[in-house]
């Protein structure tokens, strides 16, 4: 029960790293049958995380337009494999900064350490970041010298990291920081369908709390929130005592050092909306008529950002004629796909969007009007309510800077019109 390789293929298929743990296996035939799915989906989102090939298992998941996939010949816990995958991704990005095809062949070597490090005989081995950067210092111009003139492994060191001998393997010993702070980011993202009236058909929302720990020492803290009973399906790093969040509702954990996600959350039920999308698109034998109105619905004043609305229009679509009075309008001929870039929402007028579009000679009128996609962010804003109530320090006698910062983004925010 555990996974014969690792590979990591690019958005055309190549293999950009592969990694094997138990046995070498034939990798063109087993990539191009992984490929051949990939390519017969709509979307690549839409292969499944988990397929059976021939005598094999294919997990994978996907970032940045990368696939990372890993194999197995027998029945694994695939959950396990996913997330481990997610781990090497998020290695990789605290090590390189980003993920992507030049990052990871610019840092050939660093790769292929950490895949050897984490992973011992097709298991998950050692995973936690701060043990890594002890034992694989990230890369940078020191090491870069380094391994030029000792060669490649330099990095490596050969002692055993602290941590690694004690209960709390994933914080380092020996921290000390000249100004002890520690941040905390509530990032929310709603995933919604409303209908042509306004009337919302499904709503959740999928929340994030990433923390920048910089405290010195072994700090135990304990994060209270002022509403913690709206949290459904609740996912902790493992630093967190569950049983206590499972008895007070309170989060009680010793910190990694540095940049971490503390949990995952869902929040569903009635949710006000920050924005509203008012579409209304009738066809004609010739064409349409195209009328879209935007506003903010936040009682507050925050401001709503970035905002993107992107029409997909049907295929026996031509030309379009479409101009707005708040932001900018583009509309590819080619796709048939209308995208108005508002950017901030103003407070003394409603955005609109009005004009005409052509249908192609001879096509009738389409069956449907088209499905709106909406993207905004909205800063020092929790769509759910979330808040914290205080951040309480153990252990240690100092009295660290803490700072909660709130954002809000569109996730899969759809208008039927």
């Amino acid at each position: 029960m555990a996974v014969q390789s690792v590979f990591i293929l690019n958005f055309l298929g190549d293999v950009i790293i592969e990694k094997h743990y138990r046995g070498l296996i034939n990798r063109a035939q087993l990539c191009e049958m992984f490929w051949d799915i990939v390519s017969k989906a709509e979307k690549p989102t839409e292969v499944l995380p988990v397929v059976s090939v021939s005598k094999y298992y294919l997990i994978h998941i996907q970032t940045n337009g990368l696939f990372f996939l890993a194999t197995s010949l027998k029945e694994v816990p695939p959950l396990l494999v996913v997330e481990f995958l997610h781990r090497l991704s998020d290695t990789f990005k605290g090590y390189f900064g980003s993920i992507s095809e030049e990052t990871l062949k610019e840092n050939f070597v660093t790769v292929y350490q950490l895949l050897d490090e984490m992973m011992d005989n097709g298991l998950p081995f050692t995973t936690e970041p701060n043990i890594l950067s002890e034992m694989i210092a990230p890369p940078n111009l020191l090491t870069q010298l380094g391994q030029m003139v000792l060669g490649p492994g330099s990095n490596v060191t050969s002692v055993l990291p602290d941590g690694s001998l004690t209960n709390v393997p994933w914080r380092r010993q020996g921290v000390k920081y000249s100004n002890n702070e520690i941040y905390f980011d509530i990032v929310e993202e709603i995933d919604t369908i409303v209908d042509g009236n306004g009337m919302m058909i499904q709503c959740e929302i999928r929340g994030e709390i990433l923390v920048n720990c910089r405290l010195s020492g072994m700090p135990d803290l304990t994060l209270r929130f002022t509403n913690p009973r709206i949290l459904d399906d609740v996912s902790f790093h493992h630093c967190v005592r569950y049983n206590r969040y499972e008895h007070d509702r309170v989060i009680s954990f010793i910190p990694p050092d540095g940049n971490f996600k503390l949990m995952d959350y869902r929040v569903s039920g009635q949710i006000q909306l920050p924005i509203f999308v008012k579409p209304q698109i009738l066809y004609s034998d010739l064409g349409g008529k195209v009328n879209v109105s935007v506003g903010s619905k936040l009682l507050s004043d925050k401001i709503v950002e970035t905002v993107v609305i992107t029409i997909p229009f049907s295929k026996n679509s031509g030309s379009a004629t479409l101009s707005a009075n708040v932001g900018v309008v583009h509309y590819d001929e080619i796709t048939k796909v209308c995208k108005w870039t508002l950017g901030k929402i103003p407070k003394d007028k409603t955005p609109y969007l009005e004009g005409t579009i052509n249908l192609a000679p001879g096509s009738p009128p389409p069956e449907s009007n088209p499905i709106f996609t909406v993207e905004f962010r909205i800063n020092m804003y929790a769509a759910s309510g979330i808040k914290v109530e205080s951040l309480t320090l153990h252990n240690e006698k100092y009295n660290p800077y803490k700072g909660v910062r709130s954002i809000t983004k569109a996730g899969k925010y759809q208008i039927r019109s």
